[in-house]
C-alpha cells in the first residue's frame, strides 16, 4: 500500500480519516498530461487555421489586383496588418525580457535559476514525508513559498512561449516539460488539500543552466571553465534525476500490485544506488524491488555508464591541466613581474633566463611570467622546475583580453615578445609579433613592450600603433639589423663584433684554462656594460680627466655619459673630449665586471677616497661631499637622432664658441693641422646622439677640434700620415640625414661584373667579398643592414671598401631596391663554392670575406642548416694562391690586411710606391662565417681543440672573431629591459648611424633619398668612430714589447683623445717575435685589459677616435701642389712620422 499519513498526522490536519487513506496520484499526473496533450492539440489547430487564413488572404490579394496590376487597398487586410504589427511588438518585448541582453533579462534569468534550485530544495525536504499527504495551506509556509515560486515559473513560461516563433517546439522542449509536470500539480494540491511528491525532482534539470548564469555574472571566462561546468552539471543532473525516479517508484510500488510492494528508501539512499550503478561497482546491498524500478534501472545502466565513462576522464584531464597552467597569476606584494611571450621554446627561454637571472646582475627582484598558447614540453617543464622560485608558466593567447587579465598584464613592469629567429617566413613571423604588440597595447596602452623582429623594414609598422611610445621605453630589436651590423663591423675592425657581443651578454670569467690566450679572453668576457650616476666629486672635471681617474683609481672604463638636457630631452656623448665638463646627476656608461664594481663611481668621494689605492675600500662615506641622492633615480630614455644636433645644455663647455650653427667644416678654422687617425679598421658611431620631443629643435653642432689644435702644436700623432687623395670629390653626396654616403640610383645590370673582367681588374684589392647562398625563392636576408655600416658618412669616400657580392643574381635582385643608392657595390653572378669565381674577385687580397647563411630552415636535421657556409669556408681555406707581390702605383695609400704586418720601407722611398702582399694560402684570408646552429662552430676550424659541447663564446672561432651566430642576440632582450639606454648605445655603435628619421624615409618604400651635401648634413659627419691602432710603429711604439696597457690608455686619452677599450692579439705569437716574421693569422680579442697588462708589438688596440674632418681640405691642398709641380717647384719632403704609412688607394670599379 502506498505510504500515507499516520492516524496522529491525520488528526493534526483535521482532514478526515477516510480521505487520508485514499490515493489521488492519478489526479496530479493527469493534470500534467492533460495540459501537455491539450496544448499540443491547440497549437496544431491554431497553426492549421492560421495557415488557411493566410492562404485565403493571399488568394484575396491576387483577386484585388485590377487590370493594370495596381493593388487595391482592402480595409480587412489593413486591420490584419495592424494586428500582426502589434503581435510582433509583444513578441519582441517578451524576447527582450528573457534573452539576458538587458539588465532586467539577466535578473529574470538568474532569478529563475535560483528559484528552480529553491524548489528542488523544497523537494528534498518533502522527500522525508509520505508520497502523498494532507496539509493545511494556511499553516504550511513551505508550501506557500513553493506556490509563489511556481507562479513565477508560470509567468516565465508564458514569456518564453510568447517570444518563441516555433510554438510547437517550445511546447515540447525539456524546459516546458519540466514546467508541465511541476506547475499544474501544485494547483491541484490546493483544490484537493493534499499534495503528491510526484515529479518535482525534475527541477534538478534546471541545474544545466548554471554555466549560462555564471557567464552572466562573469565568473566563467575561459572556454575550458565553461566546458567543465557544462559536463559537471550534466553529470550531476542525470544522477539527481535518476535518484528521484527510483525514490518515487520504490516508495509508491507497482500500480498493478495495488502499491503493495513498496520499499522505504530515502532520496539520498536512492542517490547512492545511482552512483554505485553508474560507476559499475554494484555492491548489491540495495536494489530495486518494484517492477517499475527494475525496468528503469535496466535502461539507466546503459545511459549512465556511457555518460560516466566519457565525461569523467575528460573532466579530470581539464581540471588537472587548469590547475597547472590555466589559473590566475597572483602577484606578490612589493615584487614586479614581466610577461614573456611569442616564440617560446627550450632554447629561446633558456638563453633568456641564463642572461636575465645572471649572478652578476644586481638583485633581480622580478618574477617572470611565461605566456604561451601551447603547454610546455618535458624539456621546458624541467627548465621551469629549476627556476620555480622566479618563474611561472600560464597557457593562453596574447590576442585574448581575458587571458591577458589572468596574468595581470596591466600591472606588469614590461612585456617581452620573442621571435623565431629560424623561421622560414620572416615577414609572417614579424606580422604575428606586431599583432601581439597591438593586442597588448589595446589591453594596456602604458605598458612597456620590448619586441623582437626579424626584418628591418617591418619596424615601420610599429609606428602605426597609436600607443607605441619610444619615450616610455617601448623598443624593438631587429635581428637582421643587428646581426648584419655586427658582421659589417667585423669587416672594418676584425674582432669588434665579438667584443660588443660579449659586452651586452652576461658572461662569467671564472672558468679556468691552461692556455694563456683563453685566460686573457675569458677575463675580458667577464666585462659587461652598466650605467651608474657619477659622484659629485666628478663635477666640473672634463670627460678625459674623469675617464683617466675611473680607469686608474676605480678600475672602471667610462666610455660615454648621458645627461638630461631638459624635461623632454636626454643626450648621450660617446668619448666627447675635454670640451665637455661633467655636471651633477650625469649618468655614465661603464664597462666593468659587475654592477657592484660600478657603484664605486657613485660612492667615490675626493676627500675620503683620494689617498685610497685599494678599490674594495671605496664605499659610501658620510662626509658632506658624499652622494646623498637615491641611486635608482629614474632617467629618461636616450634616443639616437644624430641628424638633429642640439647643444648639450646639461654639459658644460670650456668655450661657448664651440657650440654654434651648422656650418661646413672648412669654415670652422679646421683647415690645417687636422686630426689624423689610423685607417686600419674603422667604423662609425655618433659622438653626440640625441632625440628631442620638441617639433622644432634648435640646430647646432658640438665641435671636436681640440685634438686637432693640439696636434698642430705637437707636430705629431700616433699615426700621422698627411695623405693626399683625389677620391674625395668637391661635391660630397650624402643621404638626407647626412649619416650615409649616397649615390643616384643605379640599375642592377650596371653593377654586375663578369668573371673575366673581374680577374683582370687590379682595383680589387682591400675590398669586402660577400658570399651568398640562395635562389629566386629564398627569403630576403636584409643586405641593406650589412651595407649601411660600411657606407657611414664619417668615412671619407676614398676610405669606403668596395663590396662584391658573389651569388645568384635573381636572389640579390630581390633586395637591390634597398642597395641601389649605396656607392661601390658590385655583383658577380656565380657561386661561392666555385674557386674560379673566388679567384676572379681576388679573395686573397680582400680585407674580409663574409659568408652569410640563408633562411633555409626547412631541413629536418638542424646540423645541416649550415652546410653551405661550412663548405664555403673550408673551400676558401684549402685554396692556394701565387706567391706574387702586387705593386700598385698610386698617390694615396689604402688598407692592408690585419693578418700580415707591413713590409718595411726605406725613408727615401716615395710614399706612393708601396708593396703589399696578399694571402698565399686560403687559411690566412680574413674571414667571418655566419652560423645558424651554434654546435656547427666545431667544423669551421680543424686546428682548434674545442670540445663539441663548449659554449659558443668560449670557442676559438668566436673568440678570434671569425664566427658569428644569431643566438648571441638573445641577450639583448634582458639587456634592454635593465638598461634601454645601453641598446641605444649598441645600436649606434653597430649600425653606423641609423636614425628614426631614416627609418621613416625607408618606410615610404622609395629607398634612400639624398644629393649634394648641405651644411646641416655635413655637420652630421662629425661623429666618433672605432679604430684599430697598431703598436709596432708610430707614437705608441714605445709601449710595445713590455709596456703596460694602462700607460698606453692614459697617453691615448690625454694627448690624442683616443679611448682604448680592448686588444686584438695573435693567439700563437711568441713574446719575442720579430715583426718582420709572418706570425699566425689567428688573433683573439681581449676586452678592457687591466692597467698592468703587458703589451706586445703585434697587438692592435681597439679605440674610439674622433672624426678627421680636416681631410676634406686635402683635395684643395693637393691641387695647389699639382700647380706647384707644373711651375717647377719642388714639393717639401714628407715628415719622418708619415713614412710608416702602409695604405694603398683603391680605384673604384668602373
Amino acid at each position: 500500500m502506498m505510504k500515507n499519513l499516520t492516524e496522529e498526522e491525520c488528526e493534526e490536519t483535521n482532514c478526515g480519516k477516510p480521505d487520508c487513506y485514499e490515493t489521488y496520484w492519478w489526479y496530479f499526473l493527469c493534470s500534467s498530461l492533460g495540459v501537455f496533450i491539450s496544448g499540443i492539440v491547440v497549437i496544431a489547430l491554431v497553426q492549421v487555421i492560421a495557415q488557411c487564413i493566410a492562404n485565403r488572404q493571399e488568394q484575396a490579394a491576387d483577386g484585388n489586383r485590377n487590370v493594370k496590376g495596381v493593388m487595391v487597398a482592402d480595409p480587412k487586410t489593413a486591420t490584419s496588418e495592424e494586428s500582426m504589427n502589434w503581435g510582433t511588438e509583444v513578441k519582441d518585448w517578451a524576447a527582450g525580457l528573457i534573452s539576458a541582453q538587458t539588465t532586467i533579462g539577466k535578473v529574470l534569468v538568474v532569478a529563475y535559476f535560483l528559484m528552480s534550485m529553491g524548489s528542488y530544495f523544497f523537494y528534498l525536504v518533502d522527500s522525508y514525508k509520505p508520497v502523498e499527504w494532507c496539509f493545511d495551506l494556511k499553516e504550511d509556509r513551505l508550501f506557500q513559498t513553493d506556490l509563489a515560486f511556481n507562479i513565477f515559473f508560470l509567468l516565465y513560461f508564458i514569456l518564453r512561449f510568447v517570444a518563441n516563433q516555433e510554438k510547437l517546439w517550445c511546447w515540447v522542449s525539456i524546459a516546458s516539460i519540466v514546467d508541465f509536470f511541476t506547475i499544474p500539480p501544485i494547483f491541484v494540491s490546493i483544490v484537493l488539500g493534499r499534495t503528491w511528491i510526484g515529479l518535482r525532482f525534475l527541477r534538478a534539470l534546471r541545474l544545466m543552466q548554471l554555466s549560462e548564469v555564471l557567464q552572466f555574472l562573469r565568473v566563467l571566462k575561459t572556454s575550458n571553465a565553461i566546458k567543465v561546468t557544462n559536463m559537471l552539471t550534466v553529470f550531476l543532473t542525470v544522477m539527481l534525476t535518476a535518484a528521484g525516479v527510483i525514490h518515487l517508484v520504490e516508495n509508491s510500488g507497482d500500480p498493478w500490485e495495488n502499491f503493495s510492494n513498496t520499499q522505504d528508501l530515502s532520496y539520498f539512499t536512492c542517490l547512492y544506488v545511482v552512483v554505485v550503478t553508474m560507476s559499475t561497482v554494484g555492491y548489491g546491498d540495495i536494489y530495486a524491488q518494484t517492477t517499475c524500478g527494475r525496468c528503469f534501472m535496466t535502461f539507466f545502466i546503459f545511459g549512465g555508464l556511457a555518460i560516466f565513462a566519457s565525461y569523467t576522464p575528460e573532466i579530470i584531464e581539464i581540471i588537472s591541466s587548469r590547475n597547472i597552467y590555466g589559473g590566475v597569476y597572483t602577484k606578490e606584494g612589493g615584487k614586479k613581474h614581466i610577461v614573456v611571450c611569442g616564440h617560446i621554446t627550450y632554447d629561446s627561454v633558456s638563453n633568456f633566463l641564463k642572461d636575465f637571472l645572471h649572478k652578476d646582475r644586481e638583485d633581480v627582484n622580478v618574477e617572470i611570467v611565461i605566456f604561451h598558447t601551447v603547454e610546455p614540453d618535458l624539456e621546458l617543464q624541467a627548465l621551469f622546475k629549476r627556476y620555480f622560485t622566479q618563474l611561472e608558466f600560464f597557457k593562453g593567447s596574447v590576442l585574448n583580453s581575458l587571458d591577458l587579465d589572468r596574468i595581470k598584464l596591466a600591472e606588469a613592469d614590461a612585456c617581452i615578445i620573442l621571435c623565431d629567429k629560424y623561421c622560414t617566413d620572416s615577414d609572417a613571423e614579424d606580422a604575428a609579433n606586431i599583432m601581439r604588440v597591438i593586442s597588448i597595447k589595446n589591453c594596456c596602452a602604458r605598458i612597456r613592450v620590448i619586441v623582437q623582429l626579424m626584418q628591418y623594414h617591418n619596424k615601420a609598422y610599429l609606428l602605426n600603433i597609436p600607443s607605441w611610445n619610444w619615450q616610455q621605453g617601448d623598443d624593438v630589436i631587429c635581428v637582421a639589423e643587428l646581426k648584419l651590423g655586427f658582421i659589417a663591423q667585423s669587416c672594418l675592425a676584425p674582432g669588434f663584433s665579438t667584443i660588443m657581443a660579449n659586452l651586452f651578454a652576461m658572461r662569467s670569467n671564472s672558468e679556468g684554462s691552461n692556455d694563456l690566450w683563453q685566460t686573457d679572453y675569458l677575463n675580458g668576457c667577464g666585462n659587461e656594460m652598466y650605467t651608474e650616476y657619477l659622484s659629485r666629486s666628478f663635477t666640473g672635471m672634463t670627460f678625459p680627466e674623469v675617464t683617466r681617474l675611473c680607469f686608474d683609481k676605480l678600475k672602471l672604463l667610462l666610455i660615454a655619459v648621458e645627461t638630461n638636457v631638459d624635461s623632454e630631452t636626454s643626450t648621450i656623448a660617446i668619448n666627447p673630449g675635454p670640451h665637455v665638463k661633467i655636471q651633477d646627476q650625469t649618468l655614465g656608461f661603464f664597462i666593468a665586471d659587475s654592477a657592484l664594481e660600478v657603484k664605486r663611481a657613485f660612492y667615490y668621494c675626493r676627500s675620503c677616497h683620494g689617498d685610497i689605492r685599494e678599490v674594495a675600500q671605496i664605499k659610501q662615506c658620510s662626509c658632506d661631499n658624499a652622494n646623498k641622492r637615491r641611486r635608482n633615480t629614474y632617467h629618461r630614455r636616450i634616443f639616437s637622432r644624430a641628424s638633429i644636433r642640439t647643444p648639450v645644455k646639461g654639459l658644460k663647455y670650456t668655450n661657448q664658441s664651440e657650440v654654434g650653427e651648422s656650418i661646413p667644416l672648412e669654415e670652422n678654422g679646421n683647415s690645417s693641422g687636422t686630426l689624423t687617425f689610423p685607417d686600419l679598421k674603422t667604423n662609425g658611431m655618433s659622438q653626440h646622439q640625441s632625440r628631442t620631443v620638441s617639433r622644432r629643435p634648435q640646430v647646432g653642432v658640438v665641435k671636436s677640434n681640440y685634438y686637432s689644435k693640439k696636434r698642430r702644436r705637437n707636430g705629431s700623432s700616433p699615426s700621422n700620415k698627411g695623405q693626399d687623395t683625389n677620391s674625395e670629390s668637391d661635391e660630397i653626396l650624402l643621404d638626407t640625414t647626412g649619416m650615409f654616403h649616397w649615390t643616384p640610383s643605379r640599375p642592377i645590370h650596371s653593377t654586375v661584373v663578369k668573371r673575366e673582367e673581374a680577374a683582370k681588374d687590379p682595383s680589387l684589392n682591400g675590398h669586402v667579398v660577400v658570399c651568398l647562398f640562395g635562389d629566386k625563392d629564398t627569403p630576403k636576408v636584409g643586405l641593406r643592414n650589412f651595407v649601411m655600416p660600411l657606407r657611414a658618412s664619417n668615412f671619407h669616400y676614398h676610405e669606403l671598401k668596395p663590396i662584391v657580392f658573389i651569388g645568384n643574381l635573381e636572389f640579390i635582385s630581390h633586395e637591390w631596391d634597398m642597395l641601389k643608392n649605396f656607392p661601390k657595390v658590385y655583383i658577380l653572378n656565380g657561386s661561392p663554392l666555385n674557386r674560379a669565381d673566388l679567384r676572379a674577385v681576388n679573395v686573397h687580397l680582400c680585407d674580409m670575406c663574409v659568408i652569410l647563411s640563408t633562411n633555409n630552415f626547412s631541413v629536418e636535421d638542424q646540423s645541416l642548416q649550415d652546410k653551405e657556409t661550412i663548405l664555403a669556408s673550408l673551400n676558401i681555406k684549402a685554396m692556394t694562391f701565387d706567391d706574387t707581390v702586387s705593386i700598385l702605383q698610386d698617390k694615396t695609400p689604402d688598407f692592408m690586411p690585419s693578418v700580415l704586418p707591413p713590409i718595411p720601407s726605406s725613408p727615401h722611398q716615395p710614399q706612393f710606391a708601396r708593396e703589399r702582399c696578399g694571402s698565399m694560402v686560403g687559411a690566412n684570408v680574413p674571414m667571418i662565417t655566419e652560423l645558424v646552429n651554434d654546435n656547427n662552430v666545431q667544423f669551421l676550424d680543424q686546428d682548434d681543440d674545442d670540445d663539441p659541447d663548449t659554449e659558443l663564446y668560449m670557442t676559438q672561432p668566436y673568440a678570434c672573431g671569425t664566427a658569428f651566430a644569431v643566438s648571441v642576440l638573445d641577450s639583448l632582450m634582458s639587456a634592454t629591459y635593465f638598461n634601454d639606454n645601453a641598446l641605444t648605445l649598441i645600436r649606434t655603435l653597430i649600425t653606423g648611424g641609423a636614425t628614426p628619421e631614416l627609418e621613416q624615409i625607408l618606410a615610404e618604400g622609395r629607398g634612400m633619398l639624398g644629393g649634394p651635401a648641405s651644411p646641416e648634413t655635413i655637420a652630421n659627419r662629425d661623429r666618433c668612430r672605432v679604430a684599430q691602432l697598431p703598436l709596432y710603429e708610430g707614437s705608441f711604439a714605445t709601449y710595445a714589447d713590455g709596456g703596460m696597457y694602462g700607460d698606453l690608455f692614459v697617453e691615448a686619452i690625454k694627448n690624442y683623445g683616443m679611448l682604448c677599450f680592448g686588444l686584438y692579439r695573435f693567439r700563437d705569437n711568441p713574446p719575442t717575435a720579430d715583426i718582420t716574421e709572418t706570425p699566425s693569422a689567428k688573433r683573439y680579442v681581449i676586452t678592457n685589459p687591466p692597467y698592468e697588462f703587458v703589451l706586445k708589438s703585434t697587438d692592435l688596440v681597439f679605440c674610439l677616435v674622433h672624426f678627421d674632418g680636416g681631410n676634406q681640405q686635402k683635395t684643395k691642398k693637393k691641387k695647389k701642389r699639382s700647380k706647384r709641380n707644373k711651375e717647377g717647384e719642388k714639393p717639401p719632403p714628407p715628415p719622418q712620422d708619415m713614412m710608416y704609412h702602409h695604405h694603398q688607394h683603391l680605384n673604384p670599379m668602373a
